[in-house]
């Protein structure tokens, strides 16, 4: 490695101990960090390249600034916050709270029970997205009962992330695997006449809820019927539905202007903030500059800013070469294991899974993911596999379940945990790390194990 690469990991490690201590001031580090990056990206496009200063500043500019998936996410996030916001003011989320509280015994299936729908929602459409609709349920519920809402929301965002892997829709690193591999959204389900990373997820999802009816066991509060929330409009419901609908259709076509494409998801949920804001403009009785103030204070800023600075680090990793080190390390001790091809094959397998696990719960998984897609593609032939081989999905099919579960684990792993951590500041509510990984450790390590192993009794032995 050379200096500028060493420099840039030190300050990348640095920064995720820092976020993980000073949870209150990631944003201001993330940004702090995104800006040393850029000058690092400069100075290594000068040096290691020979670039002239101006096209340093291009390329670097290029990296950081245009990365169009990162965008795509945000302008999602900053949308679809912007309809959970009319979402809620509409006190739909209230009539839902008050439907669970009347149908549930107690506080503890109502969290779980909760969990279990952003679980199978995520599974068709962004994590994210999955987030900010049913967070402000839980929230409801327990300003209602007044209790604390953080196990809950983390809860939901941690149940959000584990179905990333379960569709070709679920997440963007699916749909990067679909198309490393060709795979279209049945295979997911059914392959070569075996059941798919659908099903594994569900076993991974399945045996995690037990560890949330653990976690949730004391929340043993019954409770008492409630008078249901009349709600008076409908249509924020319907935006929210329709963000839902769009994004699962737009998922099965390719705009044939590629830039388009890949902000399609970011301009739908935009758009569709922005019909309500105008009907909101039209039909209110408000001046128009506070119901624009409104529209303006319902986007969390410290969110999106801390998403964009992690985006920044992130490309500046990958520029660097430092993501493209990993690669290398897995090709070299797939050269130096003296063992039998199956045994070299399990043993690889195994470590695509629990690295990934672990690089994910503190590098965004796209970026990652996309490095490793070809990585594996290029370590088969040496292992006697075609891309088409059942040994060789496993492989694949072990980098995402990986990658996806394995943002987890800390509280800045995954944009969904970002989003549910940035809505509980804005009630007031500081996560501590500790506090986040008392619930996602245990959560995670039970649905990795169970994913790991099914995954190799399905497409390593079977």
């Amino acid at each position: 490695m050379n200096v500028i690469q060493i420099v840039a990991l030190v300050l990348f490690l640095i920064m995720y101990v820092l976020m993980l201590v000073f949870s209150e001031k990631r944003p201001y580090i993330t940004s702090g960090a995104a800006i040393i990056f850029i000058v690092l990206m400069v100075i290594n496009f000068i040096v290691y390249q020979d670039n002239s200063f101006g096209e340093a500043l291009g390329a670097t500019a290029k990296t950081a600034f245009t990365d169009l998936s990162s965008w795509n996410v945000l302008l999602m996030i900053a949308g679809t916050m912007g309809v959970v916001a009319l979402f809620i003011e509409s006190k739909m989320p209230s009539l839902m709270a008050d439907i669970i509280i009347n149908k549930v015994p107690n506080v503890k299936w109502a969290m779980v029970g909760l969990a279990l729908f952003a679980s199978l929602i995520s599974a068709f459409i962004d994590n994210v997205a999955t987030v900010l609709m049913v967070a402000p349920v839980a929230m409801t519920v327990c300003k209602k009962l007044e209790i604390n809402p953080v196990p809950g929301i983390i809860a939901i965002a941690i149940s959000s992330n584990l179905q990333g892997a379960a569709t070709l829709v679920g997440d963007t690193t699916s749909i990067l695997l679909g198309q490393e591999t060709g795979m279209n959204f049945v295979d997911f389900f059914w392959l070569n006449g075996r059941p798919n990373l659908f099903f594994i997820v569900q076993a991974g999802a399945l045996t995690s809820a037990f560890v949330l009816l653990f976690i949730f066991r004391k929340y043993t509060q019954p409770l008492e019927q409630v008078e249901k929330t009349k709600v008076t409009d409908y249509f924020p419901s319907f935006l929210l539905l329709g963000i839902i609908v769009c994004l699962i259709i737009a998922s099965f076509f390719t705009i044939p202007v590629p830039w388009l494409d890949s902000l399609k998801n970011g301009i739908i949920c935009i758009t569709i903030f922005l019909i309500g804001f105008i009907r909101k403009l039209i039909k209110t009785k408000e001046s128009k500059k506070e119901v624009t103030k409104e529209a303006v204070k319902s986007l969390d800023f410290e969110t999106l800013i801390l998403l964009f600075g992690l985006f920044i680090v992130i490309g500046g990793l990958g520029a660097l070469g430092i993501i493209g080190k990993i690669g290398d390390a897995f090709n070299n001790i797939a050269h130096s294991l003296n063992m039998s091809p199956n045994a070299t094959i399990f043993v690889l397998y195994t470590m695509i899974v629990f690295v990934s696990v672990i690089i994910s719960s503190f590098v965004d998984n796209i970026p990652y993911v996309m490095t490793m897609l070809p990585v594996i593609t290029a370590l088969l032939p040496g292992l006697g596999l075609a891309p088409g081989d059942n040994k060789a999905y496993l492989l694949y099919f072990g980098l995402l379940i990986g990658a996806t579960l394995g943002g987890n684990l800390t509280p800045v792993g995954a944009s969904a945990n970002i989003t549910g951590i940035g809505m509980l500041r804005k009630e007031g509510y500081e996560v501590k790390t500790s506090t986040f990984m008392k619930i996602s450790v245990p959560f995670t390590l039970v649905a990795v194990f169970t994913g790991w192993g099914l995954c190799y009794l399905i497409w390593g032995i079977w």
